[in-house]
């Protein structure tokens, strides 16, 4: 169990939490959540002992072995899997100890340790967890020094996850991984043993991966059950019924010092106005609570609308060298009005795929025919270093329209989303999502047909990805998305092209269907894309008559009554609950029971999520059971 205790914690003078206290259970998977900047990443180094807090405590149990990512990714020269193997320091640590101890005793306790910890399986575990993370077996054997600094961060996670920490915490760790990597580790996690805890605006992963929630707001903390939907779905309730605790405080305060100003002077009335002055003067306000304004994103319209196909690709190939093609023979078409989601590990050519659509690659077989009116905004995360670093946003805007007032400059930089007070800051000084916002407004500057979106999301918290997904919805060109959020592609994407194997195809599968063949692994390299799509022809055999057909459907309801049952129960279950919620809200709607009864408001609120919560799960079975018997009958 960790026990977060009145901690108050300051950097450079300013306070991120003050006096915030949360427990958080043994084995517990918590998602830690909070606007980018209000000090998650701080908080870990309390947890770790890097910092202090200037108040309150921090328990851990005795021997906890804490883990994160290291910040510094390895760059040596030894393998892989000689790095993850060395994370687990008692096995690595007894190993050498075996080579020099020479006590008969000692060497029994070293291997039945040894035996303990699965010492024999070591290997295996490693390159699994390496595996999962995108190195095949040749890569695992190669030296860290061979891969670039986000593939490093990839080991620097391998080695965290085999040492089996008693309490994990882990720090944006999809920022550097693909949707393969994202979907492997949602699986590591729920299946880890131990306590974790995740720094994470992936919506996906906090819905899938975690059971709980510690929210970071207004400098305090906030321990809720359930995975993230949950936690904003009862956040919201509570932020509703504090607004109308506060209404109704607002007008009982009224009241009484309207009573005190007639009456305080008559001495008949003296005692009660004086009582409901002592009233007033006890009454704690309920504060009124504002969720911080998230800028919206906006893609401007295309001056003119391009024709479809806006893009068609017959046999094509395309590469960096002449000669050896990363894809081959594609033939791809896109309309105007596509969306689609590019799936595929990295290293498999999306970011060549969007690079050839985009006209940053030409092809060097085969024909690429773009739409006469067609223009296309490219977005990739690594741009993010070709912003000026001394210029601010105003100079970047302004490159782009010089010949117009400084009023419609300023407006234009507004339309990105940055604030006023940033417009003047110098690029190298903007947050991780600031850049983004920018450079998203450079390069859609012009209204375009087509957007092509590699990675948009790695700096940006989960309102302003949300809010991303709008914008994606109100634009009226086509997309290209490459992304490891799994809830930006299902919530704005239409389509899926797998690339893999050297090539390009339509996935007629969704991601449930693509998180299982990542997770199985089981289909060969050359047959993936065809075993993907390969249908299944069923021998529907004989037809039956209608009288065979009636009997049969009247058989398999009979054998259907106990799941029919359970569906009529839950359904009785939902009225009943759906009118004791009513219930409660008129209950909760009295303005005087706030001031009669506090508790029995508190009561009566618990009582309503209890109810609210037992109503979600009876929906949520009412579904289950009304699937499976409408499956069950089609059969």
């Amino acid at each position: 169990m960790l026990i977060l205790n009145d901690i108050t914690v300051r950097m450079v003078g300013r306070v991120l939490i003050d006096h915030g206290s949360a427990t958080l259970p043994s084995g517990s998977k918590t998602g830690f959540v909070g606007r980018n900047g209000t000090g998650k990443s701080t908080l870990f180094k309390v947890i770790t002992g890097e910092l202090s807090s200037d108040t309150g405590d921090i328990s851990i149990p005795k021997n906890t072995r804490i883990g994160q990512v290291a910040q510094e990714a390895p760059g040596t020269e030894e393998s892989l899997i000689e790095i993850v193997l060395k994370a687990d320091k008692e096995r690595l640590a007894l190993l050498q100890e075996a080579e020099t101890a020479t006590d008969p005793a000692r060497i029994s306790e070293i291997h039945i340790r040894l035996a303990d910890i699965e010492s024999h399986s070591a290997e295996a575990r490693a390159s699994a967890i390496l595996s999962g993370l995108g190195f095949d077996a040749e890569a695992q054997l190669r030296p860290a020094s061979s891969f670039s600094g986000g593939w490093r961060m990839r080991v620097a996670l391998a080695a965290v996850l085999f040492a089996q920490p008693d309490l994990l915490l882990l720090d944006e760790p999809t920022n550097y991984l693909d949707l393969e990597g994202v979907l492997w580790l949602i699986d590591y996690i729920k299946r880890y043993p131990y306590t974790v805890i995740i720094i994470s605006h992936d919506r996906d992963l906090l819905n899938s991966a975690t059971s709980s929630i510690l929210h970071l707001e207004n400098k305090k903390l906030t321990f809720w059950k359930g995975n993230y939907d949950q936690f904003e779905r009862q956040r919201a309730e509570m932020l509703e019924l504090q607004q109308k605790q506060r209404v109704k405080q607002e007008a009982h305060r009224k009241h009484m010092e309207s009573f005190v100003e007639r009456f305080r002077a008559k001495a008949s009335k003296a005692r009660q106005a004086q009582s409901r002055l002592k009233a007033l003067q006890k009454l704690k306000p309920i504060a009124a609570h504002y969720d911080e304004h998230v800028q919206p994103f906006k893609f401007p319209e295309a001056e003119k609308v391009a024709a479809s196909p806006i893009i068609a690709l017959e046999n094509a190939d395309v590469g960096y060298e002449t000669g050896k093609p990363i894809l081959r023979n594609l033939s791809l078409r896109i309309d105007n009005d596509d969306r689609i989601a590019l799936l595929g590990s990295n290293g498999n050519g999306k970011s060549t795929l969007a690079k050839l659509i985009s006209g940053r690659l030409k092809p060097e077989g085969g024909t690429l025919t773009l739409s006469p009116a067609l223009k296309v905004a490219f977005f990739a995360q690594h741009q993010l270093d070709d912003l000026v670093p001394d210029d601010n946003a105003i100079e970047h805007v302004r490159k782009l329209m010089p010949d117009a007032p400084e009023a419609k400059v300023r407006a234009r930089v507004a339309q990105m989303g940055l604030a006023t007070e940033k417009m003047l800051t110098k690029a190298k000084e903007l947050s991780g999502g600031e850049k983004a916002r920018l450079l998203m407004g450079l390069a859609t500057f012009h209204g375009p047909n087509l957007l092509i979106l590699d990675e948009p999301t790695n700096h940006l918290d989960i309102d302003s990805r949300e809010e991303l997904v709008h914008a994606l919805n109100d634009f009226k060109g086509a997309v290209i998305l490459i992304a490891h959020d799994r809830h930006l592609i299902e919530a704005t994407m239409d389509r899926l092209w797998l690339v893999r194997n050297g090539t390009v195809k339509p996935y007629d599968g969704d991601l449930d269907d693509y998180r299982s063949l990542v997770l199985s692994d089981k289909s060969t390299p050359n047959s993936t894309v065809e075993a993907v799509q390969e249908v299944a022809i069923v021998d529907e055999g004989p037809k039956l008559s209608k009288v065979e057909q009636r009997k049969l459907a009247a058989q398999k309801r009979d054998q259907l009554k106990p799941l029919q049952k359970k569906i009529n129960d839950s359904e009785s279950l939902m009225q009943k609950l759906q009118k004791e919620i009513q219930g409660l809200k008129n209950k909760l709607e009295d303005p005087e029971l706030y001031t009669k009864d506090a508790q029995k408001a508190v009561q009566f609120n618990i009582d309503l999520k209890a109810a609210e919560t037992k109503l979600a799960d009876a929906e949520e079975k009412w579904l289950t059971y009304s699937a499976e018997y409408e499956e069950a009958m089609a059969e």
